[in-house]
């Protein structure tokens, strides 16, 4: 690891240092700036001639600054004769942009896949993708990692009984069937219509929630609407304790409130994003995907294989 330097920009300097606490790593010295007129500087302080070097950003709110820094870090670290770049963005802004579903509708994701490869980076890390067909819109070695596996173990290791794992849509389901296996138990799907972005209606719920803890698991939870209207029907199905599993917070307005004013018994997400104020809420339960990225940095630089990572979790 003596050639490995792990560049933090702004949006996850905490994860970044807990990663580097894990592999007993000095972090690298870097400068970020934000200029008057909206201009990004991004400079190592430290020379990268020959390094692998691993940068480390959520691409979240405000999405495309972290971009910008990401694709400026990249230029800089290229520019210093790096010998190997490799984006880490445990949340891949632009996710759900991920298709043509009207026309003259843009492929973002593809865009944003576009911009990292052409401002020279080797290869693309992420978590838990929106959909993992995005892997496709990469022409470099990509990996998306899923932090299903920890999230197992968290309810596992909590013995709950009589469990149902819910997706909250169709289109979660093998998602939450992943989950279903981990914990031996049934699965469940929500019927939800969604008339407009950000708006979605909890129609019906297949399979038998009655008298059951219940798990609702999903890859992102935005303003949570859509997520307490499932939540509450779930109850009126006559669903015991209600938890959500969820690997990105993104929490835009007023998602925090609803959460902690909702049926919900424990919100459980992990650090992919950062929020302060998530510390605060009663809640909410944040796991740490530190681990995961860290040995998966470890396989990186010893040319070893990727699924090796997941031992980490004793399931």
């Amino acid at each position: 690891m003596k050639d490995t330097v792990i560049f933090s920009l702004t949006r996850s300097k905490g994860l970044t240092k807990e990663i580097c606490d894990y592999l007993h790593l000095s972090e690298g010295q870097i400068d970020v700036q934000h200029f008057a007129d909206g201009e990004i500087l991004v400079q190592p302080e430290q020379s990268v001639r020959g390094k692998k070097i691993f940068i480390i950003q959520s691409t979240c709110k405000p999405v495309s600054e972290s971009i910008m820094e990401i694709l400026i870090c990249i230029d800089a670290c290229k520019r210093g004769s790096a010998q190997e770049i490799n984006v880490i963005t445990p949340y891949y802004g632009y996710a759900r942009q991920d298709r043509k579903s009207k026309p003259r509708q843009p492929i973002s994701a593809k865009l944003v896949a576009d911009l990292l490869q052409a401002a020279g980076t080797n290869r693309v890390v992420t978590l838990d993708l929106h959909a993992t067909q995005i892997q496709g819109f990469f022409d470099i070695p990509s990996d998306d990692l899923t932090a299903g596996p920890m999230l197992g173990q968290y309810f596992k290791h909590k013995n709950l009984q009589d469990v149902v794992v819910v997706s909250p849509d169709h289109g979660g389901t093998v998602r939450a069937r992943r989950l279903a296996n981990i914990l031996d138990a049934p699965l469940a799907i929500i019927d939800k219509r969604r008339p407009k972005p950000n708006v979605a209606v909890a129609a019906n719920v297949l399979g038998d929630v009655s008298g059951k803890n219940v798990i609702v698991v999903d890859d992102i939870c935005d303003t949570a609407g859509s997520l307490i209207a499932a939540c509450e029907l779930l109850k009126e199905k006559g669903a015991k304790d209600i938890y959500c599993s969820i690997t990105h917070g993104v929490f835009s307005g007023p998602a925090l409130e609803r959460i902690e004013n909702s049926v919900i018994t424990e919100f459980v997400v992990t650090n992919t994003i950062e929020n302060p104020e998530l510390e605060k809420m009663k809640k909410i339960k944040i796991l740490s995907v530190a681990p995961l990225i860290a040995e998966l940095i470890r396989a990186i630089v010893a040319n070893n294989p990727v699924s090796y990572i997941y031992d980490i979790y004793e399931l």
